[in-house]
């Protein structure tokens, strides 16, 4: 089942892939709203990744298309950021937190004047007011983190397309970002489109999680989670709605798989 509606900000329509004689996504359609949080889950190997980097605009689809603020997107976009999972690789390591985000202003063409304070913000936002003139070197993996986060967040981005960005961290870590993360959505109102294998992680943050099954990766199930917000780790979790929720995200898991 596919969702359609008519305030979608992103579109998919029939979107399919293939490298060369290989089919890996088959007439996906998918409808995300404006300030929606979407998971994508499914077994490996089923395109949740190929997914994201189509809705960028890094490959064109084979057959279908991208609809973006209804009109069809035709490569990457300022306003549609990626957080990748790998921060190490993702920032500079000859730059301070300071300057990797300033890397973002800088690409803008922003003015040098605007740049400080936007920059201060950014990572006042993210937690990290007090580490400016730290280098990725001397940071958590957590701090890592949220320093690419706050990168994509300098572009003004309208759209956070989010590779496992929490899969390499700890559990405490993982948690304390997820709920930074809803917190960050309030305030920006950005539209989060969030690849992820951790089930509890896909129910906590989503407004929806959307099942893939492989081969080639197509829509086998939509969940819609309708769990009350502010969320908490704790109580949350322990809810009825969320148990559920699991319970059927791991049976779709699992029947995809064999």
């Amino acid at each position: 089942m596919t969702q359609i509606g008519q305030t979608a900000q992103m579109r998919l329509e029939g979107v399919s892939l293939s490298y060369g004689a290989k089919l890996v996504l088959s007439d996906i359609n998918l409808d995300i709203a404006r300030g929606e949080i979407v998971s994508v889950v499914g077994p490996s190997g089923c395109g949740k990744t190929t997914s994201l980097r189509v809705l960028a605009g890094l490959v064109s689809p084979s057959g279908g298309r991208i609809v973006y603020e209804g009109t069809p997107l035709s490569g990457p976009r300022r306003d549609i950021a990626i957080v990748f999972q790998d921060y190490g690789k993702a920032l500079l390591p000859w730059r301070t937190a300071y300057q990797n985000i300033s890397l973002a202003l800088e690409t803008m063409g922003t003015d040098k004047s605007e740049r400080p304070d936007r920059i201060h913000a950014l990572l006042k936002l993210i937690g990290l007011g007090n580490h400016a003139d730290k280098f990725p070197s001397q940071m958590s993996g957590g701090m890592q983190q949220r320093l690419q986060i706050a990168r994509a967040l300098a572009q003004e981005p309208s759209v956070l397309l989010m590779d496992e960005p929490f899969g390499a961290l700890d559990a405490m870590t993982r948690q304390t970002l997820q709920d930074e993360l809803l917190t960050l959505s309030t305030k920006t109102g950005a539209t989060i489109y969030f690849v992820t294998h951790d089930l509890e992680e896909a129910v906590y943050l989503s407004d929806r999680v959307v099942g893939l099954l492989p081969n080639p990766g197509r829509v086998g199930r939509i969940f819609d989670v309708n769990l009350p917000r502010p969320r908490d780790q704790l109580t949350t979790r322990e809810s009825p709605e969320f148990l559920h929720l699991r319970h059927e995200l791991y049976q779709f898991v699992k029947g995809a798989e064999q």
